[in-house]
């Protein structure tokens, strides 16, 4: 009977909404995304305003921590030229992970009963789709750049001709499974919280609660850190010159298979 109790009172994908010029925009997405947004920017000044070459502050450890991650990762895969994605790949994973630890802050009014003021953004299709949107179409800029009209256009073609109808769907498919990974497990998360705060009688919701949060901030880091990996890895591939594209997705792939 609880099962089907919650599945009536569980509203999945219901926000508070604002209309403008026949656009419908999900106003606590927005808050939650210009939340972040002013806490990334609060972290970079902060490091800016503190950076040393003498004892390094705590903030300027974690950011030379993140720096360090990102670098390893983007030269491992692409080698020297991987140094001009590492702004982007730091920028990527620090903002997803501050997004995705939004949805931890106590905002609800009335927990299991009203939704939160200040959602995790990444937990609404949305800005993971429009994230991944914006690297795929960069990704394709780069290649182009690399390897000229001719050699973009050429290198679906690639190790065979007969393949290029693959290779195509292959990068149709690049945006779709980066929104869904990002999106299915922080949704998830928050769909678990809402199955627990429905079910557990009232007590035991803050108990639910404590167990579950640790276990969903640790998904919170892996995904963004899947996110800015996969990046990195499609920049990497799609920069590489043709005859050592079939190495380099390979590596790239290993490299993957390995952050599993």
């Amino acid at each position: 009977m609880k099962t089907l109790y919650a599945a009536k009172t569980i509203e999945v994908g219901v926000h508070p909404t604002a209309h403008l010029f026949g656009l419908t925009f999900d106003t606590d997405i927005i808050m939650s995304t210009l939340l972040a947004f002013a806490i990334f920017m609060f972290l970079v000044f902060r490091m800016t305003s503190k950076v040393t070459d003498g004892v390094p502050s705590k903030i300027q450890i974690f950011w030379e921590m993140i720096v360090g991650m990102v670098s390893d990762l983007a030269e491992s895969a692409m080698g020297e030229r991987g140094k001009r994605f590492v702004p982007l790949g730091v920028t990527l994973f620090l903002f997803i992970l501050i997004c995705n630890w939004i949805g931890f802050l106590p905002t609800s009014m009335h927990p299991g009963q009203s939704g939160e003021i200040f959602p995790a953004p990444t937990g609404d299709v949305n800005l993971p789709l429009a994230m991944a949107v914006l690297v795929i179409v960069w990704v394709h800029v780069e290649s182009v750049r690399a390897r000229g009209v001719g050699g973009y256009f050429k290198h679906y073609a690639q190790p065979y001709a007969a393949l290029a109808p693959i290779n195509v769907i292959e990068e149709i498919t690049k945006p779709i499974t980066m929104t869904f990974r990002l999106f299915g497990n922080l949704f998830s998360g928050g769909l678990m919280i809402a199955v627990m705060t429905t079910l557990l009688p009232v007590y035991a919701i803050p108990f639910g609660e404590i167990v579950w949060k640790p276990f969903d901030a640790l998904i919170g880091v892996i995904q963004a850190y899947i996110f800015m990996l996969l990046a990195v890895l499609y920049f990497g591939m799609a920069t590489s010159h043709d005859e050592s594209h079939d190495e380099h997705h390979v590596e790239s792939l290993d490299v993957l298979q390995a952050s599993h």
